[in-house]
């Protein structure tokens, strides 16, 4: 029996798959694998990695906080924030990156220097998991984009 995997942020769905094979969660308290027949959890997200495997295939996920509810036939991520690793734009993280740690070290004030913080992590997370998704290049992606035109 599969498991059903769903990812929702605040704006919208941004995956779901009704037949995966295993799901590991970053947990606050660390990371989590999920198979089917899980006895049911309900546990805050971290910041971290976030995998669907079904068969060969994989698609990861940068999740940013939340909730998620695991159920022994389904699995729903409730994100803070989340993007796919096949949606990371590095050039785009590099520069929020550098423009993080510019800020963290002129010596802002205290409220912004936190968002600088966060924004530093967000931006060194998606970095680490858009470098693992290169270095797996030959893992075939689960979901495939749709052609919007």
């Amino acid at each position: 029996m599969p498991i059903h995997v769903e990812i929702v942020t605040l704006e919208k769905k941004i995956f779901e798959e009704p037949e995966a094979d295993m799901v590991v969660i970053p947990a606050s308290e660390g990371e989590m694998g999920v198979l089917p027949h899980h006895a049911p959890v309900l546990t805050t997200l971290g910041f971290g990695e976030l995998i669907v495997r079904k068969g060969n295939a994989e698609e990861r996920f940068a999740i940013y906080g939340g909730v998620v509810d695991v159920r022994p036939d389904k699995v729903v991520v409730l994100a803070d924030l989340a993007e796919s690793s096949f949606a990371i734009d590095a050039e785009a993280i590099e520069d929020a990156r550098e423009n993080a740690r510019r800020m963290m070290a002129e010596g802002v004030p205290p409220e912004i220097n936190r968002e600088a913080a966060l924004a530093l992590r967000r931006a060194e997370l998606a970095l680490r998991i858009q470098r693992k998704v290169q270095q797996h290049a030959g893992v075939l992606r689960i979901v495939q984009e749709e052609n919007n035109e």
